[in-house]
């Protein structure tokens, strides 16, 4: 049987292949998540404009605000909707363009060592149940693949890149996420 670890695929997850990605500098090792939100346009969920925008098909004159982002090329290892579903856009074992410029704990470049997950959200709005479960479930997966991966190492964008993210936001409950984290952590022993 293959393991997350070797084939870097998500199994609950749809994949949908992002150009936007790169190989993990030889020296790399995975031992950080992060996690994201998105919605685009902003505060607007459910439609096809985060695989587009991921994959460099979002046209750009649909909406004033897709103009603002022309010519970005981003990505993120995968995308939980609203209703817990999931889509993969790179391979966890590459390196995807989630962080951007970033830091944590003195390490640079955390694009290099990290995982990024983005959740189908906005900054001021609450996450859904279903995402807290899929997200739970997903982080320990990978933490199992990764042990370097620990709780101490799960993250926002807003604490790699302060001052110029903000997400996943004060909407986000860290506290009921590392409960839902250590609930799928007994069920997965």
């Amino acid at each position: 049987m293959t393991t997350v670890r070797e084939t870097g695929k998500l199994p609950e997850a749809r994949w949908c292949p992002s150009p936007n990605f790169g190989p993990r500098p030889d020296d790399a090792s995975v031992s950080l998540l992060v996690v994201h939100n998105i919605s685009l346009p902003p505060g607007r969920f459910g439609g096809p404009e985060i695989e587009d925008f991921f994959c460099n098909r979002l046209d750009h004159t649909a909406h004033p605000y897709f103009e603002t982002i022309a010519g970005m090329q981003v990505s993120a290892h995968a995308l939980i909707r609203r209703d817990g579903s999931m889509v993969q856009f790179v391979s966890l074992l590459d390196r995807a363009w989630h962080a951007g410029r970033s830091n944590f704990q003195g390490e640079e470049e955390c694009n290099d060592f990290s995982i990024g997950i983005e959740l189908e959200g906005a900054d001021d709005v609450p996450y859904t149940e279903d995402q807290y479960r899929q997200l739970a479930a997903t982080a320990h997966l990978i933490m199992t693949a990764w042990p370097a991966i620990t709780s101490e190492r799960l993250t926002g964008h807003c604490d790699i890149a302060p001052g110029r993210k903000t997400d996943p936001g004060p909407a986000f409950d860290w506290s009921h996420f590392r409960a839902v984290l250590a609930n799928a952590a007994v069920a997965g022993e």
